[in-house]
């Protein structure tokens, strides 16, 4: 792990500090995702436990691959959906279907079996999936809370904009100036989708100090990132200082929050998209095994039993949504 250089003041001289390269996995079905983190340099980025790029990838008729039914217990998940459709259905009774640009949360708590299926439309007719899927810790006292479920639609997540208009925040959660959205996750935490075009100032971010926070770049345009102008390049994660002296030491609110620059070079080609994700750190014993994330190797364990004695339910039409698995597994034509 490399050490963090500081001035005089004690504050840390540069906003970022380790960067990943994005890994490309199966998961679910057997879609392909990069994942940047967890990896072997460092295992979360408290309370964000893992970050999944999914795709963008162009299905043929009956191609598309999901993730059916499987369990989850002690975190919540965000799902982004960027292009293309995707279909929720949970042991609770919860079903939802995303369109770009919509976002779904799901707290699991006690335990809950969900399925993640590309819509209708995609599977039959075949057509371009890409989105994201972030996973963020729940603190101890909350891990055996009720299921959470809330579909937030394209129309209902705000966007803010740079003074000259050609950098926008979708706030998918967080606070942007003075537009805040909210969501069901049990510890406060910032999702933003940032768009920087061509010839845009150079863009401060504004981001709480309590936080740790990190910065994936998804698209092929590289971006400057913190006052160091890190080159961050596509498929690569940044983890942020937000501890760090900010872009404005005199800024009114330096005590709480910290500006980090973003910008592009100087010879950008393209406009850029980066996804934004911070939380407050929980602080607390993290044991994962796979789907389920606890705090003792107790729990874990008091998790699988509850799991395959059927207390966290089923879903009607498991043995449709594996087979349509299995026929799509037979047309793949991902490498990884």
């Amino acid at each position: 792990m490399s050490s963090i250089i500081r001035n005089a003041k004690n504050a840390a001289v540069k906003q970022t500090t380790h960067l990943a390269t994005a890994q490309k996995k199966r998961e679910g079905g057997g879609f392909v995702v990069r994942r940047p983190f967890p990896n072997k340099d460092f295992r979360m980025v408290d309370p964000i436990l893992m970050v999944d790029h999914l795709g963008p990838v162009e299905y043929g008729p009956g191609e598309a691959l999901g993730a059916p039914d499987h369990p989850h217990r002690g975190i919540t998940t965000a799902t982004l959906v960027l292009e293309g459709n995707w279909q929720h259905k949970d042991s609770n009774g919860n079903t939802g279907s995303l369109g770009p640009g919509s976002c779904q949360w799901m707290t699991a708590g006690r335990g809950v079996i969900h399925s993640e299926m590309p819509g209708d439309d995609l599977y039959k007719n075949g057509g371009l999936f890409h989105g994201f899927q972030v996973w963020f810790n729940i603190p101890a006292k909350d891990k055996m809370c009720k299921p959470e479920y809330d579909d937030v639609e394209k129309v209902d997540i705000p966007v803010a904009y740079s003074e000259d208009k050609l950098t926008s925040l979708r706030v998918i959660a967080g606070k942007v100036n003075d537009i805040e959205k909210k969501s069901i996750a049990r510890v406060p935490v910032y999702v933003l989708n940032v768009k920087i075009k061509k010839g845009a100032k150079p863009y401060n971010l504004r981001l709480p100090r309590s936080m740790n926070g990190m910065i994936y770049v998804y698209n092929p345009q590289t971006v400057l990132i913190g006052t160091e102008e890190r080159e961050v390049k596509e498929g690569q994660m940044v983890v942020l200082d937000l501890n760090a002296e900010s872009a404005d030491p005199n800024d009114k609110d330096n005590d709480n929050t910290t500006l980090i620059p973003l910008r592009l070079p100087e010879n950008a080609a393209e406009d850029a998209s980066v996804l934004v994700l911070a939380g407050k750190p929980l602080n607390e014993p993290v044991v994962q095994y796979g789907p389920f994330v606890m705090n003792t190797e107790e729990e874990i364990y008091q998790t699988m039993l509850d799991y395959q004695s059927g207390k966290f339910g089923k879903i009607e039409g498991e043995e449709e949504r594996y087979a349509q698995t299995r026929a799509a597994q037979k047309k793949d034509k991902q490498v990884i």
